[in-house]
């Protein structure tokens, strides 16, 4: 996300990714405003003309809205916020939805400044903007499928699959249809992802060392690396996230982080570890202070309807900071953010087993 203006009750920003659509899909709910320019028609042009219907013209125009809900799915390449308009050159007090796209300038603004959580998450959305796509290709001799992971998400792509030869027949004949087959999804691969961007090669096997040398001999210069996991599949790509085996290259991505934070919860809870969960644990632990992580859906966090102990979780998580605690605000759209609702969106890493 690019911050093109901040002021305590004003953001101007540009949306430059498809993660800051996400982020915005969060900052922008009930209670705020948004503005951006949008098309209305001018009902004053309509009528008749030469016998004929006039349509009225659309006219674009700056148009401000109180937000009343949000619509996003994961990877998509648009946000709907819909609402009341507040402020246009006319139509004020109608409904409209604003479609906010990648490049897209927003405006928006609070009754009184932001909140903690709110701006955590925009600093850490401006954070990623310096982050790039990474492309994923998990390898079998007969398979390969391609993974895109953002800082914000696990996406999963194409998949080539081998059909008809490599499992059986003399060995002269597999092996010139696995050749093939690799040059193939080498081509497809080329032309898919931008040339810019890094591709990670893991597998159980070594498969994916076979491919690696046959990207390099075609002329890629790309960032590659082949690294070893014990699964494949999306299996794979989530064994990838979860123990750090692509090193730098993700370790200051937020699904990394989130992943790992959150396969440390499962692993306590299985030993009947330092974690908690549920409202009288987590009640427990904060008055207790012994919260030492505490992670959250970024849904949850900003439900209006959800709650603890009476407060809604914007309320609780103020007193995070009192105890010395970290908050990490989770998106549900990898495999783990999955987990964590199931767990119902809320856990805490504790600083010892109450």
């Amino acid at each position: 996300m690019k911050i093109l203006k901040r002021e305590p009750t004003l953001w101007r920003l540009r949306v430059e990714s498809d993660d800051d659509l996400w982020t915005l899909s969060h900052l922008a709910r009930p209670g705020l405003q948004l503005g951006m320019l949008g098309e209305r028609r001018d009902q004053t042009t309509s009528g008749e003309e030469g016998g004929r219907a006039k349509v009225a013209e659309r006219k674009k125009m700056w148009i401000r809205l109180n937000i009343e809900t949000t619509e996003y799915q994961a990877f998509s390449e648009s946000l709907r916020i819909h609402g009341i308009i507040d402020e246009a050159k006319f139509d004020v007090g109608m409904h409209h939805t604003h479609v906010v796209e990648v490049r897209d300038e927003v405006e928006i603004t609070a009754a009184s400044a932001f909140t903690t959580a709110d701006d955590d998450l925009l600093r850490e959305s401006e954070k990623a903007a310096q982050q790039v796509s990474v492309a994923l290709a998990m390898v079998e001799n007969d398979e390969i499928v391609l993974f895109y992971i953002t800082p914000r998400g696990l996406k999963e792509g194409a998949t080539w699959t081998m059909r008809g030869g490599g499992k059986r027949g003399d060995i002269k004949q597999s092996s010139g249809i696995t050749a093939t087959f690799r040059s193939n999804v080498i081509k497809a691969v080329k032309a898919t992802l931008d040339e810019t961007t890094p591709l990670l090669l893991c597998g159980p096997g070594h498969a994916r060392e076979t491919l690696l040398k046959e990207f390099q001999a075609s002329g890629e210069v790309r960032l590659m690396k082949s690294i070893a996991t014990s699964m494949a599949g999306r299996a794979g790509a989530n064994e990838l996230l979860r123990e750090g085996l692509a090193g730098d290259l993700l370790s200051e991505y937020a699904i990394t982080k989130e992943t790992t934070l959150l396969d440390e919860a499962w692993k306590r809870l299985s030993t009947n570890g330092a974690v908690a969960y549920g409202p009288k644990d987590l009640m427990r632990a904060m008055e207790e202070g012994a919260i030492e992580t505490f992670l959250i859906t970024a849904e949850l966090l900003r439900s209006t309807d959800a709650s603890i102990d009476g407060m809604q979780w914007s309320t609780w998580v103020n007193g995070l900071s009192a105890i010395g605690a970290d908050l990490i605000q989770c998106s549900s759209d990898h495999d783990a953010g999955q987990q964590l609702i199931g767990m119902g969106g809320a856990i805490a890493l504790l600083r010892y087993t109450m």
